[in-house]
Formats: C-alpha cells, structure tokens, sequence
C-alpha cells in the first residue's frame, strides 16, 4: 500500500467478500474470552477511506489537515498521509510522528494555542512555519523562538445556540485583530491567514455565516498592514455525518465564493478530526463484576418497580479509553454481544469502569437483559480521544487494537 512504512509495527487484515465487521468482532471476543478477557478494539480503515471519498465528493475545495491528537494510532496516520491530508499538530511529538511518515513540512500545521518554547524551537529546526496565534505574549514568544513562521490570527467565533464555553475558551476578538496585526509587524512576524472553530457541539452551521464575515474582515485588516493573506482555515467541529458535511458546504459555499473567490490565491483548509476516525473504532468490553441494587430511577426503567437495577463494572473506563467522557457526554449506546431473546425482560443498569472511582461512571442509565460477569458489551463510533495511555489506577491492559480492511477499500485510492 503506498504511503505506508515497511516496518510498522502492526498488521492490517484483509478481509474477504461478505466478512463483516461483526464477523471480526465475534472471533476476537471467542479469542479474548479464552486468553484473558482483555478489552480490545477493531479498527476498520476502510471507514477512513470512504470518509476521505466522502470529504473530496462533498466539499473538493477545502483541503483537510487531519488533527492528530484526535487519534494518533499510527495505522490511521499513514493511511491519511497515503490519501494525502495535511496534519495539524498540537505539540512536538505529534509533528515527529508525521514528519517519520514522509509528510513534508508544508502539509503541517501547529495548531496548538499555547506552545512551549521547545515546540516552537521544534517547529523552526524542522521547517514547520504554518502555526496559530491569538495574543500577544503568544505572539512574541514565536518571534523570538520561529524567524520563519508564518501566522494564522485565530479568531473567536460565537456559538449561537448558547453553549460558548469551547468557542470562546481561544481566538482574539475582532476589535483585538487589529492590535495584533500591529504587533506583528513591529516584531517583524508574517501573517498569512486565518483560523477559526466552530464546535461539534453547535448545532447551526449559521454560524459559519459570523465567521467568515469577520475572517473577511480580518484579511482586508491585514492587508492594509501590508501582509500577504494565504490561507484561511475554518477549523474542525465536523461529525462525520455526511448530512452535516453537506449542511455545512450548503452555508459556507456561496460565501466562500464571495468572501473568499476561487483565483483570489487563498487556500482553504480546515481540521477534521472525528469525522475521520470516530466510526471506525469499535471498542469491546468484558463485564468484571456486577451488583444488583434498589431500583430508584425516575428516568429509564420502572419507578418503584420491585425489579432490582443492576451496575455492571467494566474492565475499561474514564481512565482509559472512556477518557473523554469526563468532559462530554458519551456518543455511543453499548450493545450486548450475546445473543438474548428478543422478549428477554429488561433491567435499569447503569455502567461503570473498573477503578471504583465515582467519577468512573460511563453510562449512567440505560435498559438491558440481565448481563453476567465474563458477558461482552460492544461500544462503536469509538475512535476519537479513546487511544490514549491508561492511567496506573488500576492494572488493566491497554486495549489490542486489531485493524482490518476489505480488499475493495484497500485498492482504488492506493493504486
């Protein structure tokens, strides 16, 4: 497969016509059920390849710079650089792993709002000049650390529908540009564009409409400060829903041709993350232990019902690849592996990790058949902000991670 090392240290399953990813499933939870029940993830590239696919049918004109920290497993960063993303790098390892694949400096970007020194000296040694930027001190610290690089003035955007707390957390203010642009040129900094986000968590893509009108602003801002704009990049915030990727291109493609016209000489860019990886990882779970307690939920399940509840613990939780719930709601409703009987009575349960830590709850109600300790439960759309290191709380494995392909994935693209 082109692109790809020759030493990677993982193996890729080619699957035949008619496999299925359940297929796979079933025959790594008969294997782990017979070697240690350790939790385990699949994760099927092919997924990655039809969402690239999706992503030049849908919106051509705007070059993905996949987000590394997303998922960083190195099966999925060489098969984005096969497919030709760029990469937007949070930190000095990060451009490392994609700088060992071959990717040129070019197709790199540091995104990260707050830079160490070192990463900054990184970048500079290494030909990484596209970076963000969105204060002063930040500003002055890349002029004396980064000679040649070339900055994105990040720009605040206004959620709407309320929730700010993720958009407003970084970018300057529309009034604050100007100073910027004034700092810049006195430090002798380029400025070459323009990043904005707008958060997966927002649900109108009218904001889209706010963004690019202030980005606009910002361009001719700078431009009356003499700098040369190049690039502008609108961020990540994108599910993987192809209904929302066209939702999104529906606002953004009559003002992309206004603000921002094809043959003006500005790049679009952006930085999906998610919407590559989140739906092709499926992680699997063992059931470790399990407690029958009063049923009190007002919410799911039967209120004062004489049927107990049930907690099942798991040998996986927030402290490892359940890590983001502790900051946002779990996207994805676990499905029992087992085969039960489809009038099997149902019980109030609720799911925690194996730590025995409060804040290791990871579903917190939900209806499922009585489960026993050794049962499987199935958690798909896995892939984003799981793969991390566990934490030493308790001795559990990191999960396996087992890759898989059909052949018709693997030859179209790659040829």
């Amino acid at each position: 497969m082109k692109g790809f090392i020759e030493d990677a240290n993982y193996s890729v399953g080619l699957l035949d016509e008619g496999t299925h990813l359940e297929n796979v499933i079933d025959n790594y939870v008969y294997e782990h059920t017979l070697t240690g029940k350790n939790a385990f993830f699949v994760g099927d590239l092919g997924t990655i390849v039809k969402k690239h696919s999706q992503w030049q049918n849908v919106v051509a004109q705007i070059k993905p710079f996949y987000t590394v920290k997303c998922n960083s497993a190195p099966a999925v960063l060489e098969i984005l650089a096969a497919l030709g993303t760029g990469f937007a790098c949070s930190s000095k390892n990060e451009m490392a792993l994609v700088q060992e694949l071959g990717v040129s400096p070019e197709n790199i970007i540091d995104i990260s709002p707050c830079k160490q020194s070192s990463q900054i000296k990184y970048a500079a040694k290494t030909g990484v000049n596209i970076m963000s930027c969105d204060n002063e001190i930040e500003l002055k610290k890349i002029a004396r650390n980064h000679p040649n690089a070339k900055l994105l003035l990040h720009i605040a955007t206004e959620d709407i529908s309320g929730d700010e707390e993720s958009n407003m957390k970084f970018g300057t203010t529309l009034k604050n540009c100007r100073h910027l642009l004034e700092c810049a040129k006195e430090l002798d900094v380029q400025i070459v564009g323009v990043k904005f986000h707008v958060s997966s968590s927002c649900k109108e893509p009218q904001v889209y409409i706010h963004a690019l009108s202030d980005a606009r602003c910002v361009f001719d801002m700078a431009g009356e400060f003499g700098f040369k704009m190049t690039i502008l990049d609108i961020g990540g915030g994108f599910t993987g829903s192809e209904f929302q990727l066209q939702e999104v291109n529906h606002v953004i493609s009559p003002l992309l041709d206004v603000y921002f016209p094809e043959g003006s000489g500005i790049k679009v860019i952006s930085e999906p993350g998610s919407y590559y990886v989140s739906s092709a990882f499926t992680l699997a779970v063992n059931i470790i232990a399990k407690k029958a307690v009063e049923n009190v939920s007002s919410g799911v399940g039967k209120t004062g019902s004489n049927e107990p509840a049930f907690m099942y613990y798991m040998n996986d939780g927030v402290y490892g690849s359940f890590a983001s719930k502790l900051s946002e709601n779990l996207n994805t409703i676990p499905e029992v592996h087992k085969k039960y009987k489809k009038d099997a009575p149902l019980f109030t349960s609720s799911l925690w990790g194996p730590s025995c830590d409060e804040l290791d709850q990871i579903v917190e109600n939900c209806l499922l058949p009585e489960l026993n300790v050794g049962d499987w439960l199935i958690f798909d759309n896995m892939g984003a902000d799981t793969l991390h290191e566990p934490s030493a709380f308790n001795d559990f494995q990191r999960p396996t991670i087992y890759y898989m392909m059909s052949f018709s994935d693997c030859s179209g693209p790659f040829q």
